[in-house]
């Protein structure tokens, strides 16, 4: 187990940037799942994140072992469906994983200083 990082004594190392959901594919399907809580179809999230079957399905199966999305196999019709939707545990990491990436964007603003151009067209500045 490696030991936990003093955020006073090392505070960019951004400990609650959770690498499961840190990876572009799975931080798309995040924000999907999250913009629509009673969940999507897998056919909705391939398409709305850009990926093929194969991504989809390894990226979701990450997401699920990591308690983050309930996959939900059935029929509509005659018709396999499968239905994608975030567990309350990964609306909850999700949130915090926001919070620390907001956090970093703000520290990053407050480095650029004087740069108050780029601060403002991004609508970060510093708190």
């Amino acid at each position: 187990m490696m030991p936990s990082i003093d955020a006073t004594s090392a505070p960019f190392a951004y400990d609650g940037l959770d690498r499961v959901i840190h990876e572009k594919a799975r931080l798309g399907l995040l924000t999907s799942l999250m913009t629509h809580p009673k969940g999507l179809a897998f056919a909705d999230l391939k398409q709305l994140c850009g990926l093929t079957d194969g991504n989809l399905s390894r990226h979701l199966q990450v997401l699920q072992e990591a308690g983050l999305v309930d996959v939900i196999k059935g029929y509509e019709g005659n018709r396999p469906h499968t239905t994608c939707r975030l567990t309350r545990t990964g609306r909850r990491r999700f949130l915090d994983y926001l919070a620390v990436l907001e956090q970093l964007v703000r520290d990053a603003a407050k480095a650029a200083g004087k740069d108050q151009r780029s601060a403002s067209r991004l609508g970060i500045l510093p708190v």
